[in-house]
């Protein structure tokens, strides 16, 4: 298996439904009282692309998709309609846009992260595939040229050419998509009339790499 860094149909992803989806183990004592366990730290990305097929020709870019992927077999990227930057998808990317860390003079690498929810429980999600080239970076609240950093477009890892220096708030903005692959090896194909197909459900799930 590999991976394959090449975008799912975005027009088709746009009507897909979906999202974060999370692993909770409930138990409800004798009392009445619950007892709740989470099992996972992050949550994992499931949607359905088949709510975005809307002709022949859209069923047609979605098979030679998912042979080409050979079903369940290879990962790809999926872009997120509704979350897909490091801001609101009305707002434009600011360098200022999510927390990475803080310098300490020595440290040259800081994972890309986005913030979600405030200042009671935020969660803190690492981002493994971001557009390289939309990433902005600032220090202390200052932006730096793109020169000053590289950007790993696999892991999401980003390197400074120098480290920051000790005390210094580190800040990005991005887009980003997610790796997923296909659930099912089987798409169940209906061709409705000449210039319409249906596809009931073809299920993406969001893999960890």
């Amino acid at each position: 298996m590999a991976f394959h860094q090449v975008r799912f149909p975005l027009d088709i992803a746009l009507g897909a439904r979906g999202g974060p989806e999370r692993f909770t183990e409930i138990v409800t004592l004798g009392s009445g009282a619950e007892e709740r366990n989470a099992r996972w730290a992050d949550s994992r990305r499931r949607y359905d692309a088949g709510y975005g097929i809307k002709s022949l020709a859209d069923m047609q870019i979605v098979l030679a998709f998912f042979e080409e992927r050979r079903g369940r077999f290879h990962s790809f990227l999926w872009r997120d309609p509704l979350d897909h930057s490091s801001s609101t998808p009305e707002a434009a990317i600011l360098p200022g846009d999510q927390p990475l860390g803080t310098g300490d003079g020595t440290n040259v690498q800081f994972q890309l992260k986005k913030r979600y929810g405030g200042s009671f429980d935020p969660y803190d999600r690492e981002i493994t595939k971001p557009v390289a080239a939309s990433v902005r970076v600032a220090l202390d609240g200052v932006e730096i040229s793109g020169a000053d950093f590289s950007v790993d477009d696999l892991t999401g890892s980003i390197t400074f050419n120098v480290a920051p220096g000790a005390g210094v708030a580190i800040t990005a903005g991005f887009e980003f998509d997610l790796p997923v692959r296909f659930e099912s090896d089987h798409l169940n194909i209906e061709v409705a009339s000449f210039d319409a197909a249906d596809a009931p459900s073809i299920p993406v799930i969001e893999v960890r790499e």
